[in-house]
């Protein structure tokens, strides 16, 4: 197809940049489409390098590989035309629209020598970073971490992880098998027994159910630590290892007990709440004992006092103050004494606190009794509602190996268990699994944070189908959504790693892979393409266009951000485009995703649309469609008017070249192409006769006027219509437009391997 490139500002060539497409046209026809006046000023053409007379611009015929230059020349000597600023140079170039250079046009067909091939190296060249997918758009890096859009993602977030308490954020949905730092699902408490300190974790893996690997703490199993147990609590089971159901007061903070100084009231337990037992925890820090003349160490007692007063949601107190705890400790020991003590309340309520020490401390040096309150706690009544959620219920004694960051970086490798569906069968148990589809479908179903579809507005044959296709090539999705992100946007994220898309039709969310295919669903002509409405864009390379795509995944072996650079076979890597798939982990896909991404930049450059009646319903996003069209010269086309068996009548004469073979291609009663058909020339260019070992038994040839007759394209293989996916379909009234970008099978192939 030949193209005219104008340029009309000499000082800036690339502003105000046209483009239009011409066929064979003369020089006098483009100089008139490219609104070149000859009136203003001197206005010289040039074909290829070489000038042609004006009185020779009519008769001069334009080529695909010849290039055209119309150059206005500046007049001198005052007036309007004298002030060279406003010299206007005008450059048509008249061939195909390549952007690789010699390279790119003999991909595409065209000349790789000459003028043409000259004139794209010399005017594009592949740089910048912008990447272009009509089909697929390419995941964009985006501020704190891999895409989830409204807050930094913890898992993500380049400043490091760890357990944390992130109340208010969603809980975790994870897919596939990764590595995860739970969120604390409640504060994490500790008590005191024989004098050792336990710390209880409760952690929230996640929504769902999971497999899950040993938990570890950093990097070591939590198995090798003997002062840890864990259990891993399904979702709808109860925890065993502890009560977590336990608030503590966060006024405690070490306060010093003195003799008849009464510390307090402090609140247990808030408003709405029920306490059931109130526990205590007292801190001997220098331990408890007196150093005799001898330097041993005797007995020290000390007591004190724990009292409680019930009050209602507003604070106001109910009865008196009761005691329930008359303590005592005896010690000859110099190392910090701990206890905890708890008390089991005769009335369920809401109370506050208060302690007084009964004993009067030591002012000698050579004893220690220094007594503090360390913290406060309640155990409610209510039995929590995790929801179906999966629990990780930690309880660890503090020792050397335990520091308290080490405690905060538990972490365990689980695998999502999702239902799987079969057409036969139906929805499965869940089972563990990365793939793809079932994660789309979850996301579409799920009635706690997805889309809350039935089954019958999510087209499940076709995710049983990908699935199929995802398991052979290894395409996983591996990842946390753990902030805000809505449900049209997580499936753009699931679908973006199986190279799909997803769209809704007719109430039902459907979703379409980018892959090589061979049957064209439905085929398009002048004959069904509504007058006017056809046109073509194509993306010329800028300083914005890359040469090389880097991509960044999260690396299943070290469970941090990695990277690959690809490029197409000849290319460099000097200006990158960087793409970040969010629940890619593995370096195979991430290099296969690389090579789609270069591959659909540098092949798909033609994009357009037309309108057409109610044949632009046939075909859906991601079909494969034959358009023939005679403004880009793709092919010959017209109706089949009668057909005896053996000869064709057309009613748009043909054009055969001595030497060649020549095919016809029919459209079928449900808008598919059906051949090719190899002809030969009948007695005139309105007659093709089929050879006899044809069979077109299946074109449904139809002839008569009371129905619309078969469409027919005709020319050479390769050269009679253009491959093209459909991008989309939108209705317009009586009418429907179709956006398509034209098909170049490389871009499924990486030098001869499939990608």
């Amino acid at each position: 197809m030949a193209y005219v490139l104008i340029q009309r500002n000499v000082m800036a060539p690339h502003k105000g940049r046209e483009q239009m497409a011409v066929n064979g046209k003369s020089i006098l026809q483009v100089q008139k489409l490219a609104n070149v006046s000859v009136n203003d000023l001197p206005t010289v053409c040039y074909l290829n390098g070489k000038p042609i007379p004006q009185n020779q611009w009519a008769k001069t015929k334009t080529k695909r590989e010849d290039i055209v230059h119309f150059i206005k020349l500046p007049k001198g000597g005052g007036g309007g035309g004298s002030n060279v600023m406003r010299v206007i140079a005008i450059i048509a170039v008249v061939a195909a629209a390549a952007f690789l250079g010699p390279l790119a046009a003999g991909a595409m067909g065209f000349a790789t020598t000459g003028a043409a091939a000259t004139a794209f190296t010399a005017a594009f060249s592949i740089a910048g970073s912008f990447l272009v997918n009509a089909l697929i758009p390419p995941p964009t890096p985006k501020l704190g971490g891999f895409g989830n859009t409204q807050e930094a993602s913890p898992t993500y977030s380049l400043t490091g992880q760890g357990n944390q308490a992130r109340l208010g954020q969603p809980i975790p949905v994870i897919y596939g098998r990764h590595i995860v730092y739970p969120d604390f699902g409640s504060k994490p408490f500790a008590e005191y027994v024989n004098n050792d300190q336990f710390l209880h974790q409760l952690h929230v893996i996640g929504q769902g159910e999971y497999d899950i690997e040993t938990p570890r703490i950093e990097d070591t199993p939590i198995t090798s630590f003997e002062e840890v147990t864990y259990e891993i609590v399904a979702p709808g089971n109860n925890i065993t290892l502890f009560d977590p159901n336990v608030i503590s007061a966060p006024e405690i903070a070490g306060q010093e007990l003195k003799y008849n100084e009464t510390v307090g009231a402090f609140v247990v337990n808030p408003a709405g709440t029920t306490a059931t037992e109130i526990s205590c925890d007292f801190v001997f820090p220098q331990g408890l004992y007196n150093t005799n003349d001898n330097g041993n160490l005797t007995s020290v007692n000390v007591t004190w006092q724990v009292e409680a007063m019930r009050i209602d949601d507003e604070g106001n107190e109910i009865g008196s103050w009761l005691t329930i705890g008359s303590e005592s400790l005896t010690e000859n020991d110099n190392t910090a004494q701990r206890l905890t003590k708890k008390y089991t309340l005769a009335t369920p309520g809401r109370y506050k606190v208060r302690c007084t020490r009964t004993s009067a401390e030591s002012t000698s040096i050579r004893v220690g009794d220094s007594l503090r309150w360390e913290g406060l706690k309640a155990k409610l009544d209510q039995t929590p509602d995790y929801g179906n959620v999966t629990l990780l219920a930690v309880k660890m004694r503090a020792t050397n190996n335990l520091s308290q960051q080490s405690s905060r970086l538990i972490n365990c490798i689980v695998t999502r268990k999702l239902p799987t569906w079969n057409p036969t069968t139906g929805w499965s148990t869940p089972t563990a699994t990365s793939s793809i589809a079932w994660a789309l479908a979850d996301i579409c179903k799920n009635t706690v944070y997805g889309g809350q579809l039935e089954d019958k507005n999510i087209d499940l044959n076709k995710l049983y189908t990908l699935d199929q296709a995802f398991t052979a090539r290894g395409d996983e999705f591996n990842a946390i959504f753990d902030s805000k992100t809505v449900v049209v946007e997580a499936l753009e994220k699931v679908s973006t790693c199986g190279r799909c898309k997803h769209f809704m039709q007719n109430g039902i969310v459907r979703f379409a892979r980018d892959e090589q295919r061979t049957m064209p669903v439905a085929m398009f002509t002048p004959r069904n393409i509504v007058k006017d409405t056809f046109n073509m864009n194509i993306a010329m390379p800028s300083d914005d266009t890359a040469d090389s795509v880097t991509v960044e995944y999260f690396n299943e072996e070290t469970w941090k951000v990695d990277e690959e650079t690809v490029t197409l076979s000849g290319g460099t890597t000097e200006k990158p485009a960087r793409v970040r798939y969010m629940g890619i982990t593995n370096k195979n896909q991430a290099l296969r995703e690389g090579y789609y991404m270069a591959a659909s930049n540098s092949k798909r450059r033609i994009t357009g649309s037309f309108e057409t009646e109610l044949d632009g319903l046939i075909p859906t996003y991601g079909d494969l469609i034959h358009i023939s069209h005679d403004m880009p010269d793709w092919g010959e086309t017209g109706e089949i008017k009668a057909f005896d068996g053996t000869v064709f009548e057309t009613n748009e004469p043909v054009t055969f070249e001595e030497g060649e073979d020549h095919y016809i291609w029919l459209r079928n009663r449900i808008g598919a192409p059906t051949g090719p058909y190899l002809v030969t020339q009948g007695d005139s260019s309105y007659e093709l006769v089929l050879d006899e070992n044809e069979d077109v038994s299946n074109a449904e040839i139809y002839t008569d006027l009371d129905a619309e007759r078969t469409h027919f394209c005709f020319g050479k293989v390769g050269e009679a219509y253009e491959r093209a996916i459909v991008t989309g379909v939108r209705p317009r009234g009586k009418r429907v437009e179709v956006g398509f970008v034209l098909e170049d099978d490389s871009v499924h192939t990486a030098d001869n391997v499939v990608i």
